[in-house]
């Protein structure tokens, strides 16, 4: 075990819960080394049969826990700032799950903490980033063949939204991750955002904003459009469409099984993230434990992070006043380039 890096899971909920199971039985070259949860019987329950684990009700507790080189992050939002300046100032690298930091001041303070370390440390959970067809139109788009992108056309869809979610999540965590794979994919900062706002849908809780409609402008001149509906009731759905001067490409069309039997046929949609996006996961840990192991901090950054808080509460502005904002950036520290790959 002492050639494993040794990993503090902060948070065992849904998400937590995964990435102890990925750590334990998917990624090579890593072990859990400790478990946070306020709840703590729920961190015994997500590491259970595990051996060499502590467990802590306290998440700082985690860090200082024997064998921990490194941090994973999957508690709510709000705690990821405490969580990520406590990693920081223990020198351990972090893979944090997204929102980096809800809002946009938490986030710029994050951003100075680590430019003033003076190196990375924080891997930002935009797993998009490593699913296999997003990296195909990324390669796609960066190649050149088909011109200057134009516009992205997005579909974000899922079966039923939890009780605690408003009509501002649905562009501040779900459309959060469109934000990030726009600003990747076309290598461009997003300069505006307006939200529309639909007659909700029947199928929405009562007073849900649901579905939205968000136009993102940027820099470059290209449109970004993102149809999110968090109620569709019938599966977890994500399409991007990138049109170019010379043509166009489109992901996620549900590549699953497709059963005929006498009268038609059917076809599997998927009803989770964790379904949708299990091999992006997996490769996304994966790639961040060989870097860590390596001395090395790679994939999305910390400004990444802040950006897409910074274009996210933009949004949030856009949807209660029901006009066009402007997102406005901070100076970047020389520390992050333009965009991490």
């Amino acid at each position: 075990m002492g050639d494993l890096l040794g990993v503090a899971v902060l948070g065992a909920g849904h998400m937590g819960a995964d990435h102890i199971r990925r750590i334990d039985r998917v990624v090579s070259g890593a072990r859990v080394a400790a478990v946070a949860d306020p709840e703590v019987e729920r961190a015994e329950e997500a590491a259970a049969g595990l051996d060499g684990v502590s467990l802590h009700g306290d998440p700082v507790a985690a860090l200082d826990a024997p064998g921990v080189a490194a941090v994973l992050v999957a508690s709510p939002g709000p705690a990821h700032e405490e969580a990520l300046l406590a990693a920081f100032d223990r020198g351990l690298p972090v893979l944090c799950e997204k929102p980096m930091v809800p809002d946009s001041a938490g986030a710029l303070r994050v951003v100075e903490a680590e430019a003033r370390h003076g190196r990375r440390l924080a891997q930002i959970g935009f797993m998009r980033r490593y699913d296999a067809e997003y990296l195909r139109l990324k390669a796609l788009l960066d190649g050149g063949t088909l011109g200057r992108p134009l516009m992205l056309h997005c579909t974000h869809r899922n079966v039923s939204s939890p009780g605690h979610f408003t009509s501002a999540m649905l562009v501040n965590s779900s459309v959060s991750h469109e934000i990030d794979a726009a600003r990747w994919l076309l290598g461009q900062e997003l300069t505006a955002v307006t939200v529309l706002r639909p007659t909700p849908s029947a199928g929405a809780p009562e007073g849900l904003l649901d579905p939205q409609f968000v136009l993102f402008e940027t820099e470059g001149g290209a449109l970004v459009d993102v149809e999110v509906f968090v109620n569709c009731g019938f599966g977890y759905q994500v399409r991007c469409e990138a049109v170019c001067e010379k043509g166009s490409a489109r992901i996620g069309e549900e590549h699953t099984m497709v059963v005929t039997t006498a009268g038609g046929a059917r076809e599997e949609v998927a009803q989770d993230y964790l379904v949708r996006f299990a091999d992006a996961y997996d490769r996304e840990v994966q790639t961040w434990v060989d870097a860590t192991r390596r001395g090395e901090v790679t994939g999305p950054d910390v400004w990444d992070g802040y950006a897409a808080s910074v274009v996210a509460e933009a949004g949030v502005r856009a949807l209660e006043t029901g006009g066009r904002v402007a997102v406005d950036l901070a100076p970047r520290p020389a520390l992050y380039a333009r965009f991490s790959r």
